[in-house]
């Protein structure tokens, strides 16, 4: 009868150690070759209903996890990527250490060390008290003054033509040297066939850029928060044309304005998008510009910070 208190107790206690794993939590990975974070949500550790939602290597999508358990006091979790020949298994395990997660991933050829602490909790709201400050134009429509490559060691790929930024396909992201809070961007794009770009918050969150003229709202489509929030329409103008986003972010509010029509109103943010290459969501981040698929030009990239 005391072996199988002593059980009880036992499995008891390790249900509850396991229930530390509950939250969300941003990644950073040191070695990550886009010089991306990452994001993990952990849903009932400690049950049999454990869940859990992934962003990261090496897709952009916030996805479930199919396969996540813990044995041992150690979470693991697996996915597979890609089809056919280019389908890649990936194997993840973290342990809690001093607060935080310490983790692997492995895929056959590549190890990636991570590191997790907890999403803060953001109170700020859009609830109509914040005032707008003096506008800060990010771009001279000159040169690339203010702006950095988030890939060490990667070409820039970005060049200034009718005075406007222009990207190689394939070339770096572009990171604003100045990082901000809470603020109204505007940003003016025109977009070749088939471009894939975007706009990333505080170096976190992607508004998507796309060329999607007549396509169906989608999480992936343009002016979406990319794979967390639906447009409630498609706004997008054909390729070729001038396109405006106007977006706003208070704490974890966001709205996007897309060609004078507004399709996210004050829209709550879970947490990273595949952009992110600046986990710590409680601090000020840059703006990102995304430069790594096809062909976009931007010619005006104005922020107004948002004060009490």
């Amino acid at each position: 009868m005391r072996l199988i208190l002593w059980a009880g107790m036992a499995a008891s206690m390790c249900m509850a150690a396991d229930s530390n794993f509950n939250g969300r939590w941003d990644l950073t990975v040191p070695k990550e070759p886009r010089a991306r974070a990452w994001w993990l949500e952990v849903q009932g550790a400690g049950t049999a209903g454990i869940k859990g939602s992934f962003v990261g290597f090496p897709g952009g999508n916030t996805d479930p996890i199919p396969q996540i358990e813990i044995k041992n006091g150690v979470l693991h979790w697996s996915a597979d990527r890609g089809q056919g020949q280019k389908k890649v298994h990936l194997e993840y395990t973290a342990k809690i250490a001093g607060g935080k997660l310490a983790g692997e991933m492995h895929n056959g050829t590549t190890t990636l060390d991570f590191v997790g602490v907890r999403a803060p909790e953001i109170n700020e709201h859009d609830d109509g008290t914040w005032k707008e400050g003096k506008p800060i134009a990010l771009f001279n429509g000159k040169d690339l003054s203010g702006w950095h490559a988030m890939v060490p060691g990667q070409a820039l790929g970005w060049v200034i033509e009718n005075g406007a930024m222009s990207n190689q396909a394939g070339a770096n992201n572009l990171v604003s040297d100045q990082k901000f809070w809470n603020f109204t961007l505007h940003v003016e794009a025109k977009l070749g066939k088939e471009t894939n770009s975007g706009i990333g918050l505080r170096g976190r969150y992607e508004v998507q850029i796309l060329d999607d003229y007549g396509e169906p709202p989608d999480t992936h489509g343009n002016g979406a928060l990319y794979s967390r929030i639906l447009p409630t329409m498609n706004a997008s103008k054909p390729a070729g044309e001038w396109q405006t986003y106007d977006i706003r972010l208070v704490g974890r509010d966001v709205t996007v304005v897309l060609n004078g029509h507004k399709i996210i109103d004050k829209k709550h943010i879970d947490g990273l998008t595949a952009i992110a290459q600046n986990p710590d969501e409680g601090e000020p981040g840059p703006i990102i510009l995304q430069g790594d698929h096809r062909h976009v030009e931007i010619r005006k990239v104005t922020l107004t910070p948002l004060t009490r």
